[in-house]
């Protein structure tokens, strides 16, 4: 009787440890579940908003085509003029013909890319200072930090300036017209 007292108090002991283990088996469980549904909701988030930011980068990348399109039309005339301009040396000029296209170049840099990043940031660093950092263009321009970015690479890529990345600082490399002193005299 002793032996089956004890055979009966082990079972139940047993059977209470099982339990236990089970219950805290279940708590686990559980919070293993909350855990992964938290993960796959942050995911979610995630998901949506690289693509919000994929959707933006597309946006500012059209633009930014739209606007090196109308760089190269730009350039194609300034050239066809230039060379209009050189034709003209031997012969008699034709003054309304050249102020005509002056009008349409004036228009075209006061309407369009005087608004643009690309214009702006090439133009300040024609000003006083030829070398500036990222902040100090975006500062001095008004312009948001992304688009000056961009603008500095698209200079960099095309060589009137240099942009170091690590420094984020811009160096213009081709001047386009001499630099202004503080007497007001060109150097």
């Amino acid at each position: 009787m002793l032996e089956d007292k004890v055979s009966i108090k082990i079972i139940d002991d047993t059977i209470k440890d099982v339990q236990d283990i089970n219950t805290k088996l279940i708590n686990v469980l559980k919070t293993s579940k909350q855990g992964l549904i938290q993960i796959q909701n942050e995911r979610n988030q995630l998901e949506k908003e690289k693509q919000e930011r994929d959707q933006k980068i597309g946006q500012m990348t059209e633009e930014q085509m739209r606007l090196l399109e109308e760089y190269k039309k730009v350039k194609e005339e300034l050239k066809k003029f230039a060379k209009i301009a050189a034709s003209m040396e031997d012969q008699e000029l034709d003054f309304d013909r050249i102020q005509a296209l002056l009008s349409i170049y004036s228009v075209l840099l006061e309407k369009i890319f005087q608004g643009q990043p690309h214009f702006r940031v090439l133009n300040t660093l024609h000003g006083a200072k030829d070398k500036m950092t990222r902040d100090e263009l975006k500062n001095t321009t008004g312009i948001q930090g992304a688009m000056v970015l961009r603008a500095v690479q698209d200079l960099d890529k095309v060589d009137l300036i240099e942009y170091d990345i690590e420094t984020s600082t811009a160096r213009l490399k081709k001047r386009l017209f001499p630099k202004p002193t503080i007497d007001g005299k060109k150097k």
